[in-house]
């Protein structure tokens, strides 16, 4: 997990006394989660172990820091706890069938979320609940308290559940649904010295069928499909069915680093970049979208972009452009950008594509990533 050195020295030196601390679980939410699981369940970042044994005889452990993981095994001895990295997860693709994340993700570096997200959805079996406490308000916040110096993010609703849909979830739901709340709102649980208040803020989404955005600050290029096909969204890799051109193309542009082939996460971590899509939704076939899907689509994308600033987005396929946003589009870079980014939308890299050869394909994800 991406914590600040901070934040993981305070659980380090102080594991003791938040063990020691009364505060009472919430019994309704793990009840919640267990009876819409679909297997075992992981507790992210499970701390002192609070609610290991309220998630199930199945339930799996996550901890970075040694110290609250030493708690959690002394509390709930024989329990199943493992020292790792949210974003970095130990486990098979599709083994856990819910997740519980209970005040940890506000930790997590508010540019690092997605990929934290995208590996939960890696991790999750189609169906499985996701049910998250974060905090909600503006900005970050230093603690004072016994534990000091931990570093949390406060996140907008409206933002978290669009990096939850981006993360390949859906029925997404947040409470509260938006923000602010007047300060003598029954959620406010703070007010701070300088006069800020913040609140608990739930997330709950069930993992779908679908494809997780591999997206990080610092991209050059942005590459956003139309939609996953049902064969990508089940492999796990974007453009992965069978006589999609996309990644022979990427590899003859120069674009793929040593190595790396049909993985957007290498492509992400050492390639600088993301991968996304307009529409979430998978289906065998793109035609399948609706016009509204893929409106609604470029508004998402056109938050992520303003949120994380890419140097550039190459959406491909026309098709989806021209319903979501520009009837009368063609391939090229586009009149406007999406928030700061500049766009370039190229034909797609279907087979089902005959009238565009692979050299163009190649063509058009250079001059993409050659910059405006």
């Amino acid at each position: 997990m991406t914590i600040d050195p901070g934040t993981l020295a305070a659980y380090e030196a102080g594991a003791a006394t938040y063990a020691a601390r009364s505060h009472p679980p919430d019994e309704d939410g793990p009840r919640d989660l267990l009876a819409a699981a679909t297997g075992p369940v992981l507790d992210l970042g499970c701390g002192t172990g609070r609610y290991l044994e309220r998630l199930g005889p199945t339930v799996v452990g996550v901890e970075p820091s040694a110290a609250m993981l030493g708690e959690a095994r002394h509390a709930v001895p024989g329990a199943m706890v493992v020292r790792a990295a949210a974003g970095a997860l130990p486990l098979r693709p599709r083994s856990v069938g819910g997740t519980w994340a209970n005040k940890v993700l506000q930790h997590v570096d508010r540019g690092d979320l997605p990929v934290v997200l995208a590996d939960l959805h890696r991790s999750m079996a189609v169906g499985a609940p996701l049910s998250a406490r974060l905090f909600c308000g503006d900005g970050d916040q230093r603690s004072d308290d016994d534990l000091p110096g931990r570093r949390f993010v406060l996140w907008h609703p409206e933002d978290l559940a669009d990096l939850v849909l981006g993360a390949g979830f859906a029925d997404v739901e947040t409470d509260p649904s938006t923000w602010p709340l007047p300060a003598d709102h029954p959620a406010v649980i703070s007010t701070g010295a300088d006069g800020r208040t913040f609140a608990f803020l739930t997330v709950r989404a069930a993992r779908a069928r679908s494809l997780p955005d591999t997206v990080a600050p610092g991209m050059r290029l942005l590459v956003c499909g139309l939609n996953p096909s049902l064969h990508a969204a089940d492999a796990g890799v974007g453009f992965a069915g069978p006589g999609n051109r996309f990644w022979p193309a990427m590899t003859d542009a120069g674009l793929l680093p040593d190595g790396v082939d049909r993985d957007p996460w290498a492509l992400l971590r050492e390639g600088r970049i993301g991968m996304t899509d307009l529409v979430k939704r998978a289906t065998p076939r793109a035609d399948e979208v609706t016009t509204a899907e893929f409106r609604a689509g470029v508004e998402r994308v056109g938050r992520l972009c303003a949120r994380l600033a890419p140097a550039a987005v190459v959406v491909v396929g026309l098709t989806g452009w021209r319903a979501g946003l520009d009837p009368k589009a063609t391939a090229g870079w586009q009149p406007a950008p999406l928030g700061p980014t500049p766009v370039y939308v190229m034909p797609s890299t279907s087979g089902l594509n005959a009238g565009t050869s692979r050299a163009d394909l190649v063509r058009h994800l250079r001059a993409a990533a050659d910059g405006h």
